[in-house]
C-alpha cells in the first residue's frame, strides 16, 4: 500500500479565499477525471527513461515544505539513483480539494515542454492518496529571501522575472490557464540557476480569456479588481491579475520588505490595496529606470491600463535581461556560502498574521484565541 502521506501543516496565514467557497464542478465529473489520470499511476519518466515504479522504490530523505494542497518531501528513486521532490496529497470527499489535485496534475503533466515550469516526472494515485513526483529544485524565493537577510539584486531579478513571465505566458497561450497564486514561494530556483514556476492547484481555466472563480489565491498578492470587481454581477478578471501579483512579488524581493508588512488583519491589507497608491520601488535605492517602470506597469491599479504578458515581454527591462548574460547559478552558490547569520533581519511577511494561499481560513473564535495567546507570550517575553 502507498501508506498515509503526512498532511500539510496549517499555519496562521492569509486564507485561500476571501469568499465562501461554492462547488464549481460536479463530484462525479471530478472522480471521472481522476480515474483517467490513474491510468498513468506508477509510470515515472526520469532522464529520458521510463520506469514502472512502486512505492517501495522510493526512499524518504527529508521534508521540503508545503504546497497549496499537499506536503512536499524529498525522496530517492532507487532504480535510477535520482533524488526527486514528491508532493503528497490526501484525497477526500471534498470536491474543491479534489479539483485542486486534478488541476495541479493536469497543468504539470501538460507543461512538460516548458523550461520555465517545474517538471512532473509522474504520479502515484490510489483511492486515498495522490503523490506527484517532480524534479528537485534547490529552494523557493520565499525561503531564499529569509536565508539571505537582504534583497535580491536587480540583475538576478531580471532573469527571475523573464522566466516567470514566460511561464505565465506559456500557460495562457498553450493551455488557457491563469495561475492565480504568483508569489515568492511559488517561484523556484535550482543550483544551475534555472528559475521555474510551480504549484498549480488553484490555477483556473480561462473562458474567452476570463476567469470567474473568486475564491482562489493569496489576499496579500491579490489584484484590486479581484478584491472589488468593477461589476459585481460579472466578477470576471484576466491574466492582468497575475501581473499585479508579480509586481508585488518583485517589490518584496527587490527591497526585502513585504509592501503590507505592517498590516494586522486581512481587512487592513485589502483596504490598503484598494485605498492606497500602489507600492513602488524606492527612488533612493539605485534601481534602474527600466526596472522601476516595469514594476510601475505591473502595479497599475486600473487593470484596463495594466499590460498583459506580451507587452511585458517587450518591455525594456525584460529585453535587457533577455540579452544580458547573468550567472544566476554563481550568485546563488555564493549567496548560500556567504550568508551572514548575524546580519540584522529584514522585514519579510513571515510574521504577518495571515498571509499564504496554501492555508485555510480558521474560524473567528480560533484566531481570537490564538491572538490572545500571542499577546500573552509577548507579555511573558517582556519580563525575561
Amino acid at each position: 500500500e502507498m501508506g498515509t502521506p503526512r498532511k500539510p501543516i496549517r499555519q496562521l496565514d492569509l486564507p485561500v479565499g476571501l469568499y465562501v467557497q461554492t462547488k464549481s464542478h460536479d463530484t462525479s465529473e471530478i472522480e471521472n477525471k481522476m480515474k483517467d489520470i490513474m491510468q498513468l499511476s506508477g509510470i515515472l519518466c526520469i532522464n529520458g527513461q521510463k520506469y514502472h515504479t512502486e512505492i517501495k522504490d522510493l526512499e524518504h530523505l527529508g521534508e521540503l515544505g508545503n504546497g497549496t494542497c499537499g506536503h512536499v518531501v524529498k525522496m530517492l528513486h532507487k532504480p535510477s539513483g535520482t533524488v526527486i521532490a514528491v508532493k503528497q496529497m490526501r484525497r477526500s470527499g471534498n470536491s474543491e480539494e479534489n479539483k485542486r489535485i486534478i488541476m495541479d496534475l493536469d497543468v504539470v503533466l501538460k507543461s512538460h515542454d516548458c523550461p520555465y515550469i517545474v517538471k512532473c516526472l509522474g504520479c502515484f494515485i490510489t483511492e486515498a492518496d495522490v503523490w506527484i513526483c517532480m524534479e528537485l529544485m534547490a529552494t523557493c524565493f520565499d525561503k531564499l529571501l529569509k536565508r539571505l537577510r537582504r534583497p535580491v539584486p536587480e540583475n538576478i531579478l531580471g532573469k527571475v522575472t523573464l522566466a516567470t513571465v514566460r511561464a505565465l505566458d506559456y500557460l495562457k497561450e498553450s493551455h488557457d490557464v491563469i495561475h492565480r497564486d504568483v508569489k515568492p514561494s511559488n517561484i523556484l530556483l535550482d543550483e544551475r540557476g534555472n528559475v521555474k514556476l510551480c504549484d498549480f492547484g488553484i490555477s483556473g481555466r480561462l473562458v474567452d480569456s476570463k476567469a470567474k472563480t473568486k475564491n482562489a489565491g493569496c489576499a496579500a498578492y491579490m489584484a484590486p479588481e479581484r478584491i472589488d470587481p468593477p461589476d459585481p454581477r460579472k466578477p470576471a478578471y484576466d491574466i492582468r491579475a497575475d501581473v499585479w501579483s508579480l509586481g508585488i512579488t518583485l517589490v518584496e524581493l527587490a527591497t526585502g520588505v513585504f509592501p503590507y508588512k505592517d498590516c494586522k488583519s486581512d481587512f487592513e491589507v485589502l483596504s490598503r490595496v484598494m485605498q492606497d497608491d500602489p507600492p513602488a520601488l524606492p527612488a533612493d535605492q539605485n534601481f534602474s529606470p527600466e526596472f522601476q517602470d516595469f514594476v510601475k506597469c505591473c502595479l497599475t491599479k486600473n487593470y484596463k491600463n495594466r499590460p498583459k504578458y506580451k507587452m511585458l515581454l517587450v518591455h525594456e527591462f525584460l529585453k535587457r535581461y533577455e540579452a544580458e548574460d547573468v550567472n544566476v547559478a554563481a550568485w546563488f552558490a555564493q549567496a548560500m556560502n556567504h550568508c551572514e547569520v548575524s546580519a540584522p533581519s529584514i522585514s519579510t511577511p513571515t510574521n504577518f498574521l495571515t498571509r499564504r494561499s496554501d492555508q485555510i481560513r480558521l474560524p473567528t473564535f480560533v484566531t481570537s484565541i490564538i491572538a490572545k495567546i500571542q499577546d500573552y507570550l509577548k507579555k511573558i517575553q517582556s519580563f525575561t
